[in-house]
């Protein structure tokens, strides 16, 4: 297998499970990826110098309940990184491409009327999925970040890595610095 190859590897199973602490079925995505140079895969990296081509990402989504008791848990865990650096990271609306902006803006539960969205009473944790983290001195971290609804199916189509973590005061809420990489993940 030649090295193009094994970089653009990655994986996505979908797969109704029980929540056994929950007892409550829930839908489950999961895609792990390696970064790569080249757009042509699930994962790639604009920054090599921060998102190190071949670096490792894994995305779980998980769905539960419905309705009024709709949550969604997604995770996010990178390995390959820059040691001891905190890196912002959030769901974006659409599919990674060539450009760091072709993912599109942040998903919302509640779009923002104005975009790009820097009102923290849409850019907020509550309203959009942050998965903010800090690297340990191996260059592995992992967030996970909880809400109280679902994404609509076809509205969240990527998880980008920005490069620092992400404000929340007005005019800068959602912000996070440059675009570092993008990781195609199909949530809900």
């Amino acid at each position: 297998m030649s090295i193009a190859t094994a970089v653009l590897t990655a994986s996505l199973a979908m797969a109704p499970a029980t929540a056994p602490a929950l007892g409550v079925q829930c839908t489950s995505v999961t895609v792990r990826a390696h970064f790569a140079a080249s757009p042509t895969g699930e994962a790639v990296t604009y920054d090599q110098a921060l998102v190190p081509e071949g670096s490792r990402v894994t995305v779980v989504e998980k769905r539960y309940g419905s309705g009024k008791d709709a949550r969604t848990a997604v995770s996010l865990r990178l390995s390959g990184l820059v040691p001891d650096r905190t890196y912002g990271a959030h769901v974006h609306t659409k599919p990674c491409g060539p450009k760091p902006n072709d993912s599109g803006p942040h998903y919302q539960n509640v779009p923002d009327p104005v975009q790009p969205s820097t009102d923290p009473a849409y850019a907020n944790p509550r309203n959009e999925i942050w998965l903010d983290m800090r690297t340990d001195e191996d260059g592995r971290g992992s967030s996970t970040a909880k809400v109280a609804w679902h994404v609509r199916y076809g509205e969240a189509r990527s998880v980008v890595v920005h490069e620092h973590g992400t404000h929340t005061e007005p005019g800068h809420a959602g912000t996070a610095g440059a675009r570092l990489a993008c990781v195609n993940v199909p949530l809900a």
